[in-house]
């Protein structure tokens, strides 16, 4: 059997992934984890994986294509298996060739309807009379729904299967239009692209009024649509500390001389928050579906700044790595996101957030929650500051530490243990070696 590729989940609220380029072609040779294609998620550009070795054909997506996650998009056939010899077909032959694979399956004309709606593929529907009737796609789209489903997509969330045109579909990721809530035109209320194009007609007057606004792509409307919705549905509160770097700053020098490595204070912020988070696993938590889930490993991630929003990378199992690993990790993610080549594996599993704006020469701020995380820290610059020492005032760097958390999954008391906890860990880092 062939291996599928298939647009990847890489986030709970993921629902499409736009295919930026494909890096191999139809009938080249892969080999399992060189980079087989470049997609848009919601929040980055990454490149996907071959999750096999052997011979790319059957590919589904052309370059521009919004495909819902978990549908296949290209089938790696290992070497001698049937298909893996066929001639190669262009991106653009196979997408062609789609259409008259699902004409040779005989369905009524309601169900290919139906199926061209919901972006079901026919040929994967099997039937006793081998007809195809509009209940047997029904019932497929139903199965697709729920946990029973296989793959992905059976985990996507059901709002993807509104009734609608592939093109209505596509101009719909592209512009940020919730299919939900169009008027849909088509036979059974199905949402046409005529549909989509006047729902967002308000919303493009508005933005043709202010040119400040013109140049906002999609990454940073997704990151704003998920910021809104963790601040709109989060109830937040936070807790603020002041730390004495004094000691920081000299176990930084130590650091870069015993390692060699160029390690930074974001190394070391990561490293101390990695071991308070062990310290207080309370604070490694998600809220997901009414319910808090606690996370085995600490995978801390960083929000980076990039040209069109918004990253956050993750380190993972930030908690077993010594500087000298944790160091260069952190510059090649960096480097990565920055230069848009993030893999899938690279923004997943986060756990904790650090969000530092100290090299902007903030002095404090307060971070919304990347959910479903329960807590961000906001990190401030390091500045002098008069401070008291052993009862007389002294000029001393500090820093302001601002942690926000998610109030359903993480109360006052706990929180404020674990920033007590990496506090005292700023001011005496030698504690990490008890």
């Amino acid at each position: 059997m062939p291996t599928t590729v298939i647009m990847p989940a890489l986030e709970l609220a993921q629902e499409t992934g736009k295919v930026l380029r494909w890096i191999k072609s139809p009938g080249d040779t892969v080999q399992k984890g060189e980079p087989l294609l470049e997609i848009e998620t919601d929040k980055v550009t990454v490149e996907v994986e071959a999750p096999a070795s052997g011979v790319l054909r059957d590919v589904t997506a052309r370059v521009g294509d919004v495909v819902p996650v978990g549908r296949t998009i290209a089938l790696i056939f290992a070497a001698g298996e049937v298909g893996a010899s066929a001639a190669p077909t262009g991106a653009a032959g196979a997408v062609a060739s789609t259409p008259a694979a699902a004409a040779t399956v005989k369905a009524s004309p309601l169900a290919r309807k139906l199926a061209e709606q919901h972006g079901v593929d026919l040929t994967r529907i099997t039937t006793p009379s081998g007809r195809v009737e509009k209940a047997d796609v029904l019932a497929y789209v139903e199965r697709q729904k729920t946990p029973a489903g296989n793959g992905a997509a059976a985990r996507a969330p059901a709002a993807r299967l509104t009734a609608a045109s592939p093109k209505a579909r596509r101009l719909a990721a592209e512009r940020g239009v919730d299919l939900r809530v169009v008027r849909g035109s088509g036979p059974g209320g199905a949402v046409l692209a005529g549909d989509v194009a006047a729902a967002k007609a308000p919303a493009v007057a508005a933005a043709a009024s202010a040119p400040a606004a013109q140049g906002v792509g999609n990454v940073w409307r997704i990151m704003a649509e998920r910021m809104t919705s963790s601040w709109t549905t989060a109830p937040h509160f936070y807790l603020v500390r002041e730390a004495n770097v004094r000691r920081l700053a000299s176990w930084l020098q130590q650091a870069r001389k015993q390692t060699g490595a160029h390690i930074t204070y974001t190394d070391l912020l990561v490293r101390l928050v990695a071991a308070a988070i062990a310290q207080h696993p309370r604070v490694n938590v998600s809220w997901k579906d009414g319910t808090i889930v606690q996370h085995a490993d600490v995978n801390v991630g960083l929000a980076v700044a990039i040209d069109d929003g918004l990253v956050v990378p993750v380190l993972h199992r930030a908690d077993t790595l010594t500087l000298a690993e944790l160091a260069p990790r952190r510059e090649d993610l960096v480097s990565r996101a920055q230069a848009g080549k993030l893999r899938p594996a690279d923004i997943q599993g986060g756990t904790f957030t650090i969000s530092n704006l100290g090299m902007f020469g903030i002095d404090a701020f307060n971070a919304i929650v990347n959910p479903p995380q329960a807590a961000i820290l906001a990190v401030g610059r390091i500045a002098d500051r008069v401070v008291a020492v052993n009862g007389q005032p002294a000029v001393q760097p500090t820093m302001v530490l601002t942690l926000s958390c998610d109030h359903r999954a993480l109360d006052g008391a706990r929180g404020a243990r674990f920033l007590g906890a990496l506090a005292d860990l700023i001011e005496e880092p030698l504690a990490l070696l008890v």
